[in-house]
């Protein structure tokens, strides 16, 4: 009898994420780091600073960052991913949590966790949190995407402080404010010349939306500091709230933070 070809349907995990309508960001770097038994599974949000083809203005504008998170349509996007048979849903956006602040964002999830039937919910800013802790990484330096203005950074460095964090530097990172044309080299080469002076513990490339993980591994082997980037802390926080940690530690090509384990 011939062996059956892999079909998709055994898998150790699936992850729901919810992602802004016009960003396909999320969903590639999930799906590229995760293992061949892990499956993502997107339900898309309108998110008012994104236009068709994922064009966007130089810096966003906070309202439609304060509305992504305002019910209905989050509430409706989360229950209709919950209605899947899938294990544990993830909010992919950063820039919301930091407008909210750690209090709003607890009553946003909340608010969600009723929408879910009990599966765990995760979002990226409360990831990185988790992530930081698991490596003991107390001096935090955040490097934001070139579409967040001074003022949303700023209140990104109040996020992480708020939790106890030691925030050396934050700042939009000096790169084209276009998804299409930010790359692994020019986004390494930004934090060796302009963050790595700071001598951080940790560095957050925070934005769903930015192209990030390409660069972890390497920048590690040659700074010495954890990198972390918002859609890897995301899909570490799913996989153990999931309850498939085994699969977080079998990625080890992304980044130390694979190998750790939440503390909560």
């Amino acid at each position: 009898m011939s062996k059956a070809q892999t079909d998709g349907w055994q898998a150790r995990a699936r992850v729901g994420v919810v992602v802004p309508h016009a960003d396909v960001g999320p969903e590639s770097e999930l799906q590229a780091m995760a293992p061949q038994d892990v499956f993502i599974h997107g339900s898309r949000l309108h998110f008012g600073a994104m236009r068709p083809g994922g064009e966007m203005d130089p810096k966003i504008p906070h309202s439609p960052v304060q509305a992504f998170t305002e019910p209905p349509l989050v509430d409706e996007a989360t229950e209709l991913l919950a209605a899947a048979p899938i294990d544990v849903i993830a909010l992919g956006f950063t820039s919301s949590s930091y407008v909210l602040g750690p209090e709003g964002e607890r009553k946003l999830f909340t608010r969600l966790a009723e929408r879910t039937r009990g599966i765990p919910l995760v979002g990226t800013c409360a990831a990185a949190v988790e992530g930081l802790r698991a490596l003991d990484a107390t001096k935090l330096a955040l490097v934001n995407p070139p579409w967040f203005d001074d003022e949303l950074s700023a209140m990104g460095s109040w996020y992480f402080e708020a939790h106890g964090f030691d925030v050396v530097h934050h700042g939009a990172c000096g790169l084209p404010s276009n998804q299409r044309e930010i790359t692994p080299e020019g986004l390494s080469a930004w934090i060796r010349s302009e963050v790595a002076s700071h001598r951080p513990d940790a560095v957050l490339v925070a934005g769903n939306g930015i192209r990030a993980v390409g660069v972890i591994s390497e920048l590690e082997s040659e700074l010495g500091f954890t990198v972390l980037t918002a859609n890897q802390v995301l899909l570490w926080h799913a996989l153990h709230a999931a309850g498939a940690g085994a699969a977080a530690k079998d990625i080890n090509a992304y980044g130390r933070l694979f190998g750790a384990v939440p503390t909560s």
